[in-house]
């Protein structure tokens, strides 16, 4: 049987991607030219990538999504795209977690080196953050095992996550919301802990100290391709999203501010 046509969308952060894959082999991936440029090239983008292969858009079995945490808007346009699709030629659905996604990033040593005080050693346990605003970060935190074989690993996730050394991620704290602070003192202390994810780009410094590695900068971006990476791990198993029931993973509603009366 030939494998899927697969489709993967990455717009929780500030730079979007979009990626093409058969299956598991992945056939290109495209970035947007410019953060926050969501809404005005994900169809452009696609479209490019289904003319450069020669498939039209009724040929996507499956698309792939990053739920949230993360962009408001950038997560209603993949889950709004998704079900849309769905509707329109029954393409099946299967979401990850944007944090996972980052955390995927880190898959060999050279992606874990620090931008400084390298020792070559990729970090036994990280954090990924992303912006939440008001002061606080979308965070979860990971361990590198090799305990592959526990049923508790992959809780409900449905997927692995690829880490150096030809180890896994183990994601001990789920998505939450705290401070720089607090991700520190609970996590910086007993060992180092790498940190990664676009919620440095404004506010690396809030992260200084002395047992913290931030990593390197090119890696602090979901991607759409690890979108397909976990995703396809999911859709192996059958494990596709309700699109009647969809909705973007906001962990905490947007800001609101009334208009003065």
């Amino acid at each position: 049987m030939e494998e899927p046509l697969i489709l993967a969308v990455e717009t929780s952060s500030r730079v979007g991607s979009v990626a093409l894959a058969r299956g598991p082999v992945l056939l290109a991936e495209s970035t947007f030219s410019a953060p926050l440029q969501h809404s005005g090239e994900i169809f452009p983008t696609i479209h490019q990538l289904l003319i450069r292969f020669h498939f039209v858009a009724g040929d996507i079995a499956q698309v792939h999504i990053a739920s949230g945490p993360g962009s408001f808007t950038g997560l209603r346009i993949a889950v709004t795209m998704a079900k849309a699709m769905h509707l329109a030629n029954g393409t099946a659905i299967v979401t990850v977690d944007s944090l996972d996604v980052v955390a995927a990033n880190i898959d060999d040593v050279s992606s874990a080196l620090p931008l400084r005080g390298s020792d070559g050693i990729p970090p036994d346990r990280v954090a990924a953050v992303l912006d939440a605003k008001r002061g606080e970060f979308y965070a979860a935190v990971y361990q590198r095992t090799k305990r592959v074989d526990q049923p508790a690993f992959t809780g409900d996730s449905g997927y692995v996550i690829p880490a150096p050394q030809g180890h896994l991620w183990q994601k001990i704290i789920q998505d939450c919301l705290m401070t720089p602070d607090e991700l520190i003192e609970r996590f910086a202390v007993e060992m180092p802990l790498g940190v990664v994810g676009d919620g440095l780009l404004y506010h690396r410094d809030k992260f200084a100290a002395d047992n913290v590695r931030i990593l390197n900068e090119s890696y602090w971006s979901p991607r759409a391709s690890n979108v397909h990476r976990l995703g396809y791990q999911k859709a192996r198993a059958g494990l596709f999203a309700d699109a009647l029931t969809l909705t973007p993973f906001y962990l905490r509603g947007p800001l609101v501010t009334p208009k003065n009366s």
